[in-house]
């Protein structure tokens, strides 16, 4: 999950101004009979991928249909409040919105959203098959209905400098382990001047350092709540998962760990100030970028594991359909679009093959154009997505569907609060053992509404 948190406080009060102009006269828009006064709502993240969608809708998708978007962009944590108020009233203003895997559960649960089982099986053209597995998984709901459709999709791994651990006659392992990171990274810190073993993430956050670690909590054999809403913050293998984490960063990480998160990291990263990096698979189209320092230098294996298979997690942003929406047949041929192949060679032939938004389809990864372009990082992507399980992402059974996250509405002010903890003992504010023991009374208290029901 990618959260650049300064960037989206700077821009708050331009977008949101902005796009309270383009809600006002999207709201005007009809659902008459004529294309020309035929339009639907779309309220989406302000990431660089979706203000492409932006920019190539009417030259493209209205042009053939006729049907005119009107296009609401807000940062992250705004976009979710705004989802949340207009999803759950009858009368929302928007058809369309961009949702992640983490809402699924509970939007679909409120029955928020409509299910698109049936557009997705009619319309041949968008092959729904083509769509990745674990992508189609994490955006069904427990009533096996699918409520989502995938614009683009990550795991994540880790990223190191070939170019150093040559120089210093080390190998990484083609499937490392959590202790042969720790170990590499130990041996690389200092390789070159200013240069730190590992960057994680440490800054406070639900998507931010809670994002990682859970990852690691997982494939050390821990989890934040058992099947029946049992809090495990304390249990021996999150003690053990974070300890290892914290020290970890502690030891080896980048300066001011407590303050970095994905933004601080790809700038350390870029600059040629840590030798390793665990995060997103999304960030190597920034490593592979022309002009990038580091271009070419560097090698991508998959998420460290220890007692998993495997330990990446999976995230997408994806499009749903408010329940209520009496343009539903619209907004369906607007996602067809945007999640479609069709798209994905329009983006290909006008902006690059490096800029199409992966992670979704099977067919992406076939096809050569994409695979020239991508070809540091497109199969250890793939492998990771592809190797994610939001079901059963470690050794024993979940209450609800998450990997990095646990699938439920009060997780994002739980993680929240968790993060602060852990922070201020990555800063050497707090042990391990007090960030936990308070954590853990966050969870207990989130758990009991749970395991009333």
């Amino acid at each position: 999950m990618i959260r650049t948190l300064r960037t989206e406080h700077r821009i708050r009060t331009t977008v949101v101004a902005s796009a309270a102009g383009v809600l006002l006269a999207g709201c005007a828009g009809g659902s008459g009979g004529s294309s020309e006064s035929r339009a639907i709502n779309v309220l989406m993240v302000n990431n660089p991928q979706m203000l492409e969608v932006r920019k190539l809708t009417a030259d493209h998708f209205t042009k053939e249909t006729g049907i005119k978007v009107n296009f609401t962009v807000l940062p992250e944590n705004d976009v979710r409040d705004e989802i949340s108020l207009h999803f759950s009233s009858p009368a929302g203003a928007y058809d369309v919105a961009t949702i992640s895997n983490y809402e699924v559960p509970f939007y679909a649960k409120n029955k928020w959203l409509l299910p698109l089982d049936g557009y997705a099986s009619k319309d041949k053209t968008f092959d729904q098959a083509d769509i990745l597995a674990p992508m189609r998984q994490s955006l069904t709901a427990d009533d096996g209905k699918l409520y989502g459709e995938p614009f683009y999709g990550e795991s994540s791994f880790l990223m190191y400098r070939k170019d150093v651990f040559a120089a210093e006659g080390l190998t990484m392992p083609a499937h490392p382990t959590w202790q042969q990171v720790a170990d590499l990274a130990a041996k690389t810190d200092g390789a070159q001047p200013g240069m730190n073993g590992i960057c994680l993430r440490g800054q406070a956050g639900w998507g931010e350092v809670i994002a990682p670690l859970t990852t690691v909590v997982n494939t050390f054999g821990g989890t934040w709540f058992t099947k029946d809403w049992e809090a495990q913050l304390t249990s021996s293998a999150f003690k053990s998962a974070t300890e290892f984490y914290v020290d970890l960063v502690r030891k080896h990480g980048e300066s001011n760990a407590a303050e970095s998160g994905y933004a601080e990291c790809l700038n350390d990263f870029t600059h040629g100030k840590t030798a390793m990096w665990y995060d997103s698979t999304a960030a190597a189209g920034s490593l592979e970028a022309a002009g990038s320092r580091v271009k070419g230098e560097v090698g991508y294996v998959p998420a460290p594991v220890d007692k998993t298979n495997s330990s990446g997690w999976l995230y997408t942003w994806a499009w749903g359909v408010r329940k209520s929406s009496e343009q539903s047949d619209d907004a369906w041929k607007f996602i067809s679009w945007a999640s479609g192949k069709q798209y994905q060679q329009l983006v290909g032939r006008t902006t690059g093959w490096a800029n199409v938004p992966a992670g979704t389809r099977a067919s992406t990864y076939a096809n050569p154009q994409y695979r020239a372009a991508a070809s540091a990082f497109a199969d250890v992507t793939r492998n990771s997505i592809a190797g994610a399980d939001p079901r059963n992402p470690g050794l024993q059974p979940r209450p609800t569907i998450g990997i990095q996250f646990v699938g439920i509405p009060e997780f994002s002010d739980l993680g929240t609060k968790v993060s602060n903890e852990i922070s201020n003992a990555i800063a050497g504010a707090q042990s391990v053992d007090q960030a936990l023991r308070n954590s853990q009374e966050l969870a207990k208290e989130v758990a009991k509404q749970y395991q009333k029901e």
